[in-house]
């Protein structure tokens, strides 16, 4: 990884961008694209677009999100506690004792999640924390010394953990899904630029806002676009570490490369070329499977307007929507490789259909 490259990253992850508030981080992968397109455009909730040869017919999307989970407050009690409500997939049970950054128009408010201490619980009656049970505690003792703060219902709450690198190997942090996928598809633009390479058709790369409540920018950016084809990116669960039951969530490591996705919202053409790059050029990868929907923006690709020709790279990581969600630094290189392998051999106008 190249030290501008962390550089943009770490500031990038460390940027607090929750669904619905992602405009600060995007902002960053914003000015970091720049020098690698010809013009961009953002649309109404936030989406960034990145574009190279916009005035090309055949249109080729590789895409992001740029949202991360948080908290919403939702009632600040006379003694100054406030309760939360989730802002996407947030974990009750991994906050208790965790720092918090409160945003206001005032500015960030520091506050924690208080929990009793063992002492004091009864064994008996020891239950995991819950949405209702977890509270936050930014020091004031009244509801008024909580509003003079600048917090109201609706301010954001976010986990101020910030990135790290462990064992040299592995970056770890919070907000890595998905915005490690925003810093891959970035860098497979610097790639085609530093590499001159010129594409016979247009390239979007879309930084979208929002999946984590239901893919809600995906959608509204692929009917604005209408690509011809479109490769996502996000993270999936290493099964490694205990707890988790490869019977169902499969064999996943971090460390052997990109998942490649087979499943219904997946064209199979299109994997298939994913795969053939892959082998030809000796980028390790893995396979997963998806009952139905993929969970991610694919679907909402898939099955936008006429129906676009979508495949799922993703890649693995661990303690997914928490705080030191992990990922491994040659599986991040090799995502953008997959990305941009793909690309320098794809044909302009080139016919993804199963048959004509």
């Amino acid at each position: 990884m190249e030290k501008e490259s962390y550089a943009f990253l770490e500031k990038y992850l460390n940027t607090a961008a929750p669904t619905g508030f992602e405009a600060e981080g995007q902002k960053i992968w914003l000015e970091y694209l720049k020098p690698y397109i010809d013009e961009y455009f953002v649309d109404t909730y936030g989406t960034v677009v990145g574009v190279i040869n916009p005035q090309a017919e055949y249109k080729v999307v590789i895409e992001a999100h740029a949202d991360e989970i948080a908290w919403f407050v939702n009632y600040i009690t006379d003694q100054g506690y406030i309760y939360v409500r989730r802002n996407g997939g947030s974990d009750a049970l991994i906050a208790p004792s965790k720092r918090v950054n409160i945003h206001t128009a005032k500015g960030i408010v520091k506050a924690v999640f208080g929990w009793p201490a063992i002492h004091v619980r009864k064994i008996d009656q020891d239950k995991a924390p819950t949405i209702e049970t977890i509270f936050l505690d930014c020091g004031a003792t009244t509801r008024q010394e909580v509003e003079d703060m600048g917090i109201h219902v609706g301010s954001v709450i976010t986990f101020e953990d910030e990135l790290m690198v462990m064992n040299e190997k592995f970056l770890v942090g919070r907000a890595l899904d998905n915005r490690i996928g925003g810093y891959m598809i970035a860098e497979v633009a610097r790639m085609l630029k530093n590499n001159n390479k010129t594409l016979p058709f247009g390239l979007y790369i879309v930084n979208a806002v929002q999946e984590e409540i239901g893919l809600r920018g995906a959608e509204m950016i692929a009917h604005r676009i209408k690509p011809d084809v479109a490769i996502i990116t996000d993270v999936t669960h290493d099964t490694q570490a205990p707890m988790y039951e490869k019977k169902v969530s499969g064999d996943i490591h971090c460390g052997k490369g990109p998942v490649i996705t087979y499943g219904p919202a997946v064209q199979n053409n299109v994997r298939d070329m994913l795969i053939r790059v892959a082998q030809e050029k000796e980028i390790p990868f893995q396979r997963a499977s998806a009952t139905r929907a993929t969970g991610t923006d694919t679907d909402a690709f898939a099955y936008s307007h006429e129906g676009v020709a979508a495949a799922l790279i993703s890649l693995p990581l661990k303690y997914m929507h928490t705080t030191v969600e992990t990922v491994h630094k040659e599986d991040v290189a090799n995502v953008s490789k997959l990305i941009y392998e793909f690309l320098v051999q794809l044909e302009t106008n080139y016919d993804f259909r199963y048959f004509k």
